[in-house]
């Protein structure tokens, strides 16, 4: 499941034209026509892609004599919220949200200024402009250009004898491109094209769009340094006008249209080519169909042409088309499959060398798996979502728990039982502790169980409530044990949830609405681990325990710190003083384009398939080559790919870098959820299978009758069989060692259930002391941890361990509990002094953030000063979070903390915080220290003590 929302606008053009007086029209209303007289009078269409004139220019500088009267309208192009701001005036309009509604802003022109829009990342995506004070008549007039000749005679650039006279066309799209009406009869009404003379030339126009070919002209010389023709269409790669030295065949100039129908001067500069033969060659090799269902086809997939002139000197056009200002998409990615058989769908994928897939299971014996695990045998527990998108009325779920089993290891899934049924709008699921954990928003329920007979023992019990159901693709998911015993998840930020237990009032409960939480299986405590992102559906550790998630619509790669604060698609963080948040870690994104990812979708398969994924899986199985261990793999749904990413350790965390892709589904209905490594080492993964691929309440747009689940092997893979419920305590502890995974966290969870045992711990600490391998000495520390194995003094003396790793969780756990022992504090605070990893300085941060604000102080003092930590990923912004409350204990010394922080942005920050308090005593504060930092008359505080002015109004 995944955060898809597609913006597919189509732009109305609209208009620019000074000393003209037009009423303004919203989308449901007429407003009355303003009557007042303005000397400038410029109208724009508001797109994410930027600012719109009616002559097609992006951004236009609007020009106004000093005093002018302005007013400038936008009227939006697409359903998202607009406005616009003029920075210097800091005047702004209102905000509007509909197609076609509009707002205005009237100024008097005084200075040159900017324009923009003030949402928050429209800025930065393109929506910005200038406004410019000029001396004179404004004037748009630029010189005359010369048609060039052939043979004594005008060559036929312009079409305007009404013939393709001097071209050869290639193709369907050129079969009958003269057009001699604006609108034209192949655009859309309200499309104004603009051409020269009598005709243009279209490819298909938004009517023929899915017309191909190439259009070429004869070759003529080059007799003026400069040329300029008419271009627009679409912003495609495949849609495009080239210049070609006719004797090298080299293209020395291309361009595309900007996906608008009005044509736009396209200057190119053929002074290098003066005296040698050219020609033009226009291509329309994009079609615009669409393979994927719910994606409308692309109406823009074709190209305008016009009037190509030579020119004495460089024109100069006040509605050019530059290259720079087209945001260009790449050609659609080819769709081999759509809608096979489970064994067709398996045959048609492509996976590295030594490795084979299956088809373990598939519909009718597996329909909408949304969710699964494996038990302690190496079981499928898979849950069939029958109720998704919308909840079924209490007591009327339809989703059911299947447990299947590979009885004879040929990959199939030859045995099927059902464990329950009846459940409701369910999204995520694990087994351990004596039952089912299950996530059925409103819920997470218990399900006690019978693992010998695989029967409930009882009814699900209702441990949490509150989970909210706004957006039913980003509710609680991807549930996980942490190798701390606390049972795992995510959650979507479009989904509003309030978790607390069943009864338990608002000051019992907490908010989440994007991150991963977590839940105690005895304490029964829930706790927010870390809050952001976008919808993440993808959640696992890696061999030091990390955890990592995968994401949507953003970019898709986060190592999960405790208590951290990332890059959200929407909304705001519940801290107001939150300020900034940690980003992507990866260095990369599986889109192409620079329209965004949505746009990049169907059309990014060399950079990984597009923005939408699901699953999560670092491989620590045992059996295939060693470079994919705590690699991380998820699935890509739009390319239909399973992307493979590597995490490197960098600072106090990682970079993670993309691998090529793993597998190729071939297969655009494929919609793998997630996948989990087996015993054997082999991986299973589960398939939605359903030609819509995007997230709609409507269940009718989804398919109810198809599902999947495949098993990926390797040619080391040998089929095991395995019971570990039967395992001894001293075999679980055994298998602390044992190379694949699945049976470190299957052991650990069985020893968690049975409890404390002396017998366990004195085995556990032997290898926690003795073993040489760090992730061995973790595995220990773990299970010790689980089963109540250590005292504070002994994880007290794991803060002197030779591995930063072990010293990072021995910090996490002593901050368990949220409370520690006078010494130890001391003992953190010198570590905060004098330890040499920023992985420790990182687990420092966190559990301040756990611990009363009063005791942070020694630790966070010392780790602001770290200067060798000022370029790191994480620690600046964990550090603030870490140390923003300390603000309202005490505003003086807070202060003068920031005042030592050699970290960045830590100083403006602990000025704005204590800004925000706006208590005399504050004031008395930010005083003091801009007192302070006047003394020293350094360039360097210039700003703090500007920032300081605003809050005592100085």
């Amino acid at each position: 499941m995944y955060e898809l929302r597609l913006l597919i606008p189509f732009l109305i053009t609209l208009f620019s034209i000074p000393n003209i007086d037009y009423p303004v029209l919203s989308a449901k209303t007429a407003v009355a026509p303003d009557t007042a007289k303005y000397d400038r009078d410029y109208a724009l269409e508001a797109t994410m892609l930027g600012y719109f004139a009616k002559d097609g220019t992006r951004n236009p500088t609007l020009k106004a004599n000093k005093g002018d009267r302005v007013r400038i309208t936008i009227t939006n192009g697409e359903v998202m919220t607009h406005d616009i701001t003029l920075e210097k005036l800091k005047l702004k309009s209102k905000t509007i949200l509909e197609k076609g509604s509009s707002t205005s802003i009237v100024f008097k022109a005084e200075q040159n200024d900017t324009y923009y829009c003030s949402v928050p990342g429209h800025r930065a995506a393109g929506m910005v402009g200038t406004i410019e004070i000029v001396e004179g008549t404004i004037s748009n007039a630029t010189i005359a250009g010369q048609q060039p000749m052939k043979n004594g005679q005008p060559l036929n650039l312009n079409f305007e004898t009404g013939t393709l006279k001097d071209w050869t066309a290639k193709g369907d799209a050129f079969a009958n491109p003269l057009i001699n009406a604006d609108p034209s009869p192949v655009h859309e009404k309200e499309m104004t094209i603009g051409f020269a003379g009598k005709y243009f030339l279209s490819s298909g126009g938004t009517t023929n769009y899915k017309l191909t070919g190439t259009l070429t002209s004869v070759p003529f010389t080059v007799t003026q340094p400069f040329a300029a023709f008419r271009v627009s269409g679409g912003a495609l790669l495949d849609t495009r006008v080239e210049i070609v030295q006719a004797e090298t065949n080299k293209v020395i100039y291309q361009i595309t249209g900007q996906g608008r129908a009005t044509l736009q001067p396209a200057v190119v500069d053929l002074q290098p080519y003066l005296n040698k033969e050219i020609f033009i060659r226009i291509i329309d090799n994009e079609t615009g169909i669409s393979q994927i269902p719910y994606i409308p086809n692309d109406k823009w997939a074709h190209i305008n042409f016009d009037e190509f002139l030579f020119y004495p000197t460089r024109p100069e056009f006040p509605n050019e088309l530059k290259q720079k200002d087209i945001i260009i998409l790449p050609p659609l990615d080819p769709v081999l499959h759509a809608g096979l058989s489970g064994v067709e769908a398996a045959k048609a994928m492509t996976l590295p060398k030594g490795f084979k897939i299956t088809l373990a299971a598939s519909e009718p014996d597996i329909i909408k798996p949304i969710c699964f695990t494996l038990d302690a045998r190496g079981r499928l527990w898979v849950v069939e979502s029958h109720t998704y998108p919308v909840p079924a009325p209490e007591g009327q779920g339809r989703d059911r728990i299947l447990i299947f089993e590979d009885t004879n290891g040929d990959g199939t899934l030859d045995k099927k039982k059902v464990f329950i049924e009846g459940l409701n709008l369910v999204s995520g699921m694990e087994l351990g502790m004596g039952g089912v954990w299950v996530g059925a928003a409103p819920y997470l329920l218990f399900i006690p169980a019978d693992f010998k007979n695989d029967k409930p023992t009882g009814p699900p019990q209702k441990l949490l409530d509150g989970w909210g159901t706004q957006d039913t693709h980003e509710t609680l998911n991807s549930l996980r044990w942490g190798p701390d015993g606390w049972l795992y998840g995510n959650h979507g930020v479009f989904t509003h949830s309030n978790v607390g237990k069943p009864g338990a009032p608002d000051s019992e409960r907490k908010k989440i609405n994007a991150g991963v939480w977590r839940f105690h299986p005895t304490t029964q405590e829930f706790e927010i681990f870390a809050e952001g992102t976008s919808n993440p559906w993808g959640l696992d550790f890696n061999d030091y325990g990390h955890a990592f998630i995968t994401a949507c619509v953003i970019p898709h790669m986060y190592h999960m710190i405790q208590g951290g604060r990332y890059q959200r698609q929407g909304g705001k963080h519940f801290n107001p003083y939150t300020y900034d948040d940690i980003k992507t870690h990866a260095d990369h994104v599986h889109w192409l384009g620079e329209r965004g990812p949505h746009a990049g979708n169907f059309r990014s398969a060399a950079a990984g398939g597009g923005h939408a994924h699901a699953g999560a899986m670092i491989y620590l199985g045992n059996s295939w080559p060693k470079e994919y261990r705590n690699d991380i793999f998820m699935n890509n749904i739009n390319g239909a790919k399973l992307n493979n990413d590597h995490p490197i350790r960098e600072g106090s965390g990682y970079k993670v870098t993309h691998r090529p892709d793993f597998l190729t589904m071939n297969d655009s209905w494929s919609q793998w959820l997630n996948m989990k490594y087996d015993p054997s080492g082999s991986v299973f993964a589960i398939d939605w299978y359903d030609k819509n691929q995007c997230h709609s309440s409507n269940p009718d747009v989804h398919n109810k009758t198809m599902g999947r689940i495949f098993k990926i092997t390797h040619e080391n893979d040998k089929w095991v069989q395995v019971d570990l419920w039967k395992a001894s305590d001293m075999e679980l502890v055994k298998y602390q060692l044992h190379p694949n995974e699945w049976y470190v966290r299957q052991a650990r969870a069985i020893l968690q259930e049975r409890g404390p045992n002396k017998k366990v711990h004195k085995a556990l600490k032997e290898i926690l002391a003795s073993n040489p391998d760090e992730t061995r000495k973790l595995r220990a520390l773990w299970a010790l941890h689980v089963t109540k194995g250590l005292t504070e003094k002994e994880l007290t003396d794991l803060l002197s361990s030779e591995s930063e790793y072990v010293r990072s969780w021995a910090i996490q756990l002593l901050a368990e509990d949220k409370t520690v022992l006078p010494e130890t504090l001391k003992r953190l605070a010198t570590l905060a002094q004098n330890d040499n990893s920023a992985l420790v300085r990182l687990y420092l941060t966190s559990a301040m953030m756990r611990l009363e604000p009063g005791q942070r102080w020694e630790v966070m003092d010392a780790l602001v000063q770290k200067s060798v930590d000022k370029d790191d990923h994480n620690l600046p912004l964990m550090v603030w979070y870490a140390i923003e409350p300390l603000s309202v204990l005490d505003a003086k010394r807070f202060l003068q903390m920031g005042e030592k922080a050699k970290l960045p942005k830590i100083m403006p920050y602990t000025i704005q915080r204590v800004g925000a308090i706006g208590s005399n005593d504050s004031k008395k504060a930010l005083k003091a220290l801009n007192d302070r930092l006047g003394k020293g008359h350094s360039h360097e505080n210039h700003e703090s003590q500007m920032l300081i002015g605003k809050y005592l109004g100085e």
